[in-house]
């Protein structure tokens, strides 16, 4: 049993974050809205979930099908969607690319889904997209991305490269003085793009330079060799892509080889590890390094203080949120915004009005949905802390207009 005092915070939150909403007066008449072809019935409308539970994406993706089910509860909880309350098909793409299309022509053609609040991966997204746009399904992806992608059935609730990674790049740069950049990440599509981007950045822009580059397969645990040419290059910062599981071995293999991180020396500079992998790797193992996000647990304002209680109340006091679990969590609030404006679950409607919905209340604070379908947003840098949060160092002073496709990066 909820506490007299948390369900009436609960009830408080999630009464805020609907009426920071832009939306038009619900339509009631069922007429009007069961003519969609979609799983929609007078009382119900059924959703997908779908992401890794298991596999090696899984330490990432849980956090994701946690913030969306905790959304999907609160918009229940105070009256659903049009009067209807949501129901939930949930799938597990196994972190294997070809599940992702797989499960998603199964959620818009057998299940017939309004919308799907799914992936994490480049690679799962770019997977599953055909199917979307082949469909005409809506897909609200929640993880920080390379960009080079604008999709009119996707909502894009992460940051893209422009507000995360050339942020953060001149971040280093101005405040750390860094001119020798080493690029490490997983070997796929999200990491290799990143890096392209940033090379061109840091050697156009900043006028530094790139003194090594590696990959290695998803799931893979040894990194002793790419450690010892981090040594022998004496890089000032090492920009890192590395993602899943992998993070867990690679902090703690850095630890081990003598290397600390607290001394800057080098500078660690991450792109991918949330509190999430932090969970995993263990705050000791990781102390120092920085994180280039939108969104840390450690923000100090009311949304998301709101939001942590939430959270934690649902999933367990010794939970953590990262920066795509927050990204998650928008996934519903912005849908049910733009359903609620279009007066109709039908794609085409709910797409047309998107662009423009805004949540005040938001736990990483004011958002809005560009035309692009990417999200305004501030970039944030944090210091990782032995406890297994990030403080944060540094906050843009705007919000960044996303733009996925910027002029001299493709």
């Amino acid at each position: 049993m909820l506490s007299k005092t948390l369900s009436s915070k609960l009830k408080k939150t999630a009464l805020a974050l609907s009426a920071s909403l832009l939306m038009a007066p619900a339509i009631t008449q069922a007429d009007s809205v069961n003519t969609t072809g979609l799983a929609v019935t007078d009382d119900t409308v059924t959703v997908g979930i779908l992401h890794s539970v298991t596999g090696t994406m899984a330490i990432s993706e849980t956090g994701s099908v946690q913030a969306e089910k905790l959304a999907i509860e609160q918009i229940n909880a105070m009256g659903g969607v049009l009067g209807r309350k949501i129901e939930v098909i949930q799938e597990d793409g196994a972190s294997d690319w070809p599940t992702f299309a797989e499960k998603s022509k199964k959620l818009l053609v057998n299940d017939k889904v309004a919308a799907v609040f799914g992936c994490w991966t480049s690679a799962s997204r770019k997977a599953a997209l055909p199917v979307f746009e082949q469909y005409n399904g809506m897909l609200y992806y929640p993880t920080f991305y390379e960009g080079l992608e604008q999709s009119p059935n996707v909502i894009y609730t992460g940051q893209e490269a422009t507000q995360q990674i050339l942020e953060g790049l001149d971040w280093a740069s101005e405040t750390k003085g860094a001119k020798k950049f080493y690029l490490l990440g997983s070997d796929y599509i999200w990491p290799r793009t990143s890096n392209k981007i940033a090379r061109k950045h840091i050697e156009n822009v900043l006028k530094a330079q790139v003194v090594g580059e590696e990959y290695y397969p998803l799931g893979h645990t040894q990194f002793n060799s790419v450690i010892n040419k981090i040594k022998l290059k004496k890089p000032d910062v090492v920009f890192i892509s590395v993602v899943g599981g992998s993070n867990v071995a690679f902090y703690k293999q850095l630890k081990a080889a003598g290397i600390d991180m607290t001394k800057e020396k080098p500078l660690f500079l991450t792109i991918s590890v949330t509190e999430d992998e932090i969970l995993g790797i263990g705050g000791e193992n990781i102390e120092g390094i920085y994180a280039s996000m939108k969104y840390f647990q450690s923000l100090p304002n009311d949304n998301n203080k709101a939001f942590v209680e939430a959270f934690k109340k649902k999933w367990g006091k010794d939970i953590v949120i990262g920066d795509v679990t927050q990204a998650a969590y928008l996934g519903p609030w912005l849908w049910k915004a733009a359903v609620e404006k279009a007066g109709s679950f039908d794609v085409d409607k709910v797409r047309e009005a998107s662009p423009g919905i805004e949540l005040t209340t938001a736990p990483e604070g004011y958002v809005k949905i560009h035309k692009n379908h990417h999200l305004w947003s501030k970039t944030r840098i944090g210091v990782a802390m032995p406890d297994g949060q990030y403080k944060v160092v540094y906050e843009s002073d705007d919000l960044i207009e996303p733009d996925p496709f910027p002029e001299g990066y493709q």
